[in-house]
C-alpha cells in the first residue's frame, strides 16, 4: 500500500450529494487510499460538507461523538483513555475539534489524540487544521470535503492542513446552491418525470438523468422560469429528516438533506441548458444544470454548440 503511494501527491473527487453515494465513496477512498498503518486520519470541512457521511462510508461501525442527530458521546472516549480495562479501550477514536473545543481546551484535546496515537491507536480527527499547530505530527491521511473530496497524504513539504481548507472552504457554496437549484428543478418538475429520474455530478453544477425509454416531456425553459421565480422568493430551505426537506413550507424528497443554501435567494448565475442531451452509450437523457458565472458562460458555449450541431444534422 505505502509503496504504490510514494508518488502520490494529491487526488480529487466529486463530492456527491446524496447519503447513499458519499458512503460509496468512502468505501472507494478506503480501498485505494488506506493502509493499515495509517492512525491519524484529519478530516477538514464545514458544518454540512458532508463530513459525517464520508467517514461512516470508510469507517463502517465507528461511534461517531457528534451524531448528525444531536446525540452527543460523553464522556468522550478519547479523553477516558485510562479508565477501565484497556484491553476493550477502543482501537478507533473519533473527535470533533471544532464542537469539543467548546467543553475542552484545545491542548487537551491535542494531548489525548498524541497519547492515543502513542498507544497504537488510530484517531479520526474532524476539522483537524483547528489542533494541527498543537500537534507534533502530520496526518498520515488528509481529508478534505467542499464541492470536490480532496485526498492527499502529506510529506514534510505539505501540503498543510490549512492549504485544504482553503480549497474546500470556497468550493462549498458552489456545492450547496448547485444541490439546491437541482432540488428546485425536481420541485417544478412533472410528477412521473420525478419519480424516474436520477442524479449526477458536475464541477458548479448537476447532472439529472432520465432512462432511456423516453426522453422527458417537458418545456426546459419554461422549468428554468418557474425556477428562477423559486430563487426571487427567497424561499427558506430546511431540513426536516434523512430523506426530506422543506422549500418555503413545503416537503420534498431529498437523499442530502443538510447539504443545501438556507435559502433559495442566495442562489446565484443560474442557468440550465435548452436542451436535453442524449447520452447513447448509457442509454439516458441528461438534463445540465449550473451555478456561477464561470460555468454560466461554459454552459452557454454548450448550449451554442448543440444548436449548431442540430441545423447541420437538419441542412
Amino acid at each position: 500500500m505505502y509503496d504504490r503511494q510514494t508518488s502520490h501527491i494529491i487526488s480529487t473527487y466529486f463530492a456527491p450529494r446524496g447519503h447513499k453515494r458519499m458512503y460509496q465513496l468512502g468505501m472507494q477512498l478506503v480501498q485505494l487510499y488506506l493502509s493499515p498503518f495509517d492512525k491519524l486520519i484529519g478530516i477538514i470541512g464545514e458544518a454540512g460538507s458532508g463530513k459525517s457521511a464520508l467517514i461512516r462510508g470508510m469507517f463502517p461501525g465507528l461511534d461517531l461523538t457528534n451524531d448528525d442527530d444531536g446525540v452527543y458521546v460523553r464522556p468522550l472516549p478519547l479523553l477516558e483513555q485510562d479508565t477501565g480495562f484497556s484491553f476493550f479501550t477502543p482501537h478507533t477514536y473519533h473527535v470533533d475539534i471544532r464542537f469539543e473545543n467548546g467543553f475542552t481546551q484545545m491542548s487537551v484535546l491535542a494531548d489525548a489524540i498524541s497519547e492515543a496515537l502513542h498507544k497504537g491507536k488510530r484517531v479520526i480527527v474532524e476539522h483537524f487544521d483547528l489542533v494541527y499547530p498543537l500537534l507534533r505530527a502530520k496526518a498520515d491521511l488528509l481529508i478534505g470535503v467542499g464541492e470536490e473530496v480532496v485526498i492527499t497524504r502529506p510529506t514534510i513539504f505539505g501540503p498543510k492542513p490549512q492549504e485544504i481548507y482553503d480549497i474546500v472552504y470556497k468550493s462549498l457554496p458552489y456545492r450547496l446552491m448547485s444541490h439546491t437549484a437541482e432540488d428546485l428543478c425536481e420541485f417544478c418538475m412533472p410528477k412521473d418525470e420525478l419519480e424516474r429520474c436520477g442524479h449526477g455530478d458536475i464541477k458548479h453544477g448537476f447532472i439529472i438523468s432520465f432512462p432511456d425509454d423516453r426522453k422527458p416531456d417537458f418545456d426546459i425553459e419554461q422549468l428554468e422560469k418557474q425556477v428562477y421565480d423559486m430563487i426571487d422568493q427567497k424561499l427558506p430551505v430546511t431540513y426536516l429528516d434523512e430523506k426530506h426537506v422543506s422549500i418555503g413550507g413545503s416537503v420534498h424528497p431529498c437523499t442530502g438533506p443538510r447539504i443545501h443554501v438556507s435559502n433559495t435567494g442566495q442562489i446565484k448565475d443560474f442557468h440550465l441548458l435548452y436542451h436535453f442531451i442524449h447520452d447513447r452509450f448509457n442509454k439516458r437523457y441528461l438534463l445540465v444544470g449550473c451555478v456561477g458565472k464561470e460555468y454560466l458562460e461554459r454552459l452557454k458555449k454548450l448550449e451554442a454548440r448543440i444548436e449548431q450541431e442540430m441545423e447541420q444534422a437538419e441542412g
